[in-house]
């Protein structure tokens, strides 16, 4: 697989549309990476001042999630991603707070990441919660996960690497599951497409105030099939990425 042709085409990074303005708060953290100091690829014992497993939050919000996974699995590193400044800066406290060392917070878009600084068959495991569902029929396209990502996705886990998704939209984790079955790369780890609880996984602050309002999560699991060879994958196949604010979610 090439990894570094199709991860630098400047054609794609000039089609992203850049996040809503807001006023930016100077993280200093030493948890926070900023985007200038990532390197491609990622130096991870540099960051992290180990080697050890790598796994990727898409979407940290405000840090509740990753806090408590990161707690759980203290021999695992992991990065935690949001476009959002607020939600880095509420991550990185929360983390600090409890004294948790192996999170490391940037503010950068997914695609970015994946194609441009995480290189092939590296991550343990990519969890993706509640991200954006773009409601409206017409928005559709603009989701984040869709094959051409989850191909993305597929190619930087490790054999046997765990993908983990959750929305409160049901249409979403229909599609999201109707495009994953039909991915051999992939094997399914529940008994159903998708489930409602999924034990010792944590919640997040959105999936808490939509379940306190009687409402479901769904959450989907899938491994990647090690029998399996991937095909390369290419830049120019993925959609450009969206970065609107759902409200109430990423910087409450």
């Amino acid at each position: 697989m090439t990894e570094t042709q199709p991860c630098l085409e400047a054609e794609y990074l000039n089609a992203a549309v850049r996040p809503r303005t807001q006023r930016v708060i100077p993280i200093v953290s030493a948890l926070f990476i900023p985007t200038e100091r990532l390197t491609a690829p990622l130096d991870q014992p540099a960051m992290f001042g180990r080697l050890a497993p790598l796994a990727l939050e898409i979407g940290c919000g405000t840090g509740h999630f990753i806090l408590q996974r990161a707690m759980q699995q203290p021999e695992t590193d992991f990065l935690a991603i949001d476009i959002y400044n607020k939600g880095c800066l509420k991550t990185c406290s929360k983390l600090e707070a409890a004294g948790v060392t192996n999170v490391r917070v940037l503010r950068i878009e997914a695609r970015e990441l994946l194609l441009n600084n995480i290189p092939a068959g590296i991550l343990q495991a990519i969890y993706i919660n509640c991200p954006d569902p773009w409601p409206k029929k017409r928005h559709r396209d603009r989701r984040l996960v869709g094959r051409d990502f989850l191909e993305l996705a597929q190619c930087r886990l490790v054999p046997d690497g765990d993908l983990f998704f959750s929305s409160d939209q049901r249409d979403y984790v229909e599609a999201v599951a109707e495009v994953l079955a039909g991915m051999p790369g992939f094997r399914n780890q529940l008994a159903a497409a998708f489930v409602e609880t999924l034990p010792g996984y944590p919640l997040s602050k959105y999936m808490r105030r939509f379940l306190g309002q009687g409402l479901p999560v769904h959450f989907i699991h899938h491994r990647r099939d090690p029998a399996v060879a991937l095909p390369d994958f290419q830049a120019a196949e993925l959609r450009r990425g969206y970065r609107s604010r759902r409200p109430g979610r990423a910087d409450e």
